[in-house]
């Protein structure tokens, strides 16, 4: 039902990324329902499991219809309520835990499919709610409850991951920027096709990272956000794949293919193609 779980007591930690992320969605959809003159329960937000799948228990004012689904199976869920109702503004909400590791085997086939949907992923390098295990983007050799000798595996860059499966939609940026990251999310949502906006959204209590994303003139540290240049062209390729693997972490619309059809529309045209039975036509061939 789209209405909050005013029973459910989870809360994030202190200064957690996340309120500014759920902030930015809050802002984006309600821009966007403004904008189309379209009811709010026309969205669906999709949740995996993790700090960042509880958002959808906690955004503020009228509610979307929500689905707190498994670990790692946002995807699926979405794919089966975008097929049964392309209608609707589907939006996954999932952390790099939850979407990089268990979920990953699910990205490159809606990225081939070009599934209309907008993925919102909140990304603090650790597994928070389970007490601070490393995830695919921790850094080669931290040290966590899970990894107290080092971490052994390097750290995956997920938009280059991104860009080699396909994604039409590539957008990074940085959750303390609520007003500009619901820029990115709109522009997600609105795009035709399969959209992913990664977030850095640090964890205050196993993996905070503000001081070097943001940096520090006191300290000498000078920050890893950089904002891509007004002359970036993000149906550029090249340029694409130039920004993301620059150092530091890129703040924008990396990459947008808006010729690829999307899966529904693939589907609508399959359907006019093939001359389709009715449900007597398939009963009859199995009466004897």
């Amino acid at each position: 039902m789209p209405l909050k779980n005013l029973e459910y007591d989870f809360k994030w930690c202190p200064g957690c990324g996340d309120f500014g992320v759920i902030k930015a969605l809050e802002f984006a959809m309600k821009s966007r329902i403004q904008e189309k003159e379209i009811p709010l329960v026309n969205n669906v937000v999709v949740a995996g499991i993790g700090c960042s799948g509880n958002l959808v228990h906690l955004l503020d004012g009228d509610q979307p219809y929500g689905f707190h689904g498994i670990h790692g199976r946002t995807l699926p869920i979405a794919l089966g309520i975008k097929m049964g109702r392309p209608d609707l503004n589907v939006v996954v909400v999932a952390g790099d835990g939850d979407f990089l590791s268990i979920g990953m085997e699910h990205i490159a086939p809606q990225a081939a499919r070009n599934l209309d949907i907008c993925a919102i992923i909140m990304d603090n390098a650790v597994y928070g709610l389970t007490k601070g295990q490393s995830s695919p983007t921790t850094l080669f050799g931290a040290t966590t409850s899970s990894t107290p000798f080092g971490k052994l595996e390097e750290k995956l860059n997920p938009l280059e991951m991104y860009m080699s499966y396909g994604v039409s939609f590539i957008a990074a940026g940085f959750s303390s920027k609520p007003r500009d990251l619901a820029k990115l999310i709109t522009s997600g949502m609105d795009h035709p096709g399969f959209a992913i906006v990664h977030i850095q959204s640090p964890c205050t209590t196993y993996n905070d990272t503000y001081e070097e994303l943001k940096g520090s003139v006191k300290k000498g540290i000078p920050g890893q956000l950089w904002d891509l240049p007004d002359t970036h062209d993000p149906s550029d390729r090249d340029a694409a794949f130039t920004a993301i693997r620059s150092s530091g972490w890129p703040v924008g619309i990396i990459y947008q293919d808006t010729n690829r059809p999307t899966f529904h529309q693939q589907v609508d045209k399959m359907r006019s193609s093939v001359d389709s039975n009715t449900i007597s036509q398939l009963i009859d061939k199995y009466i004897i």
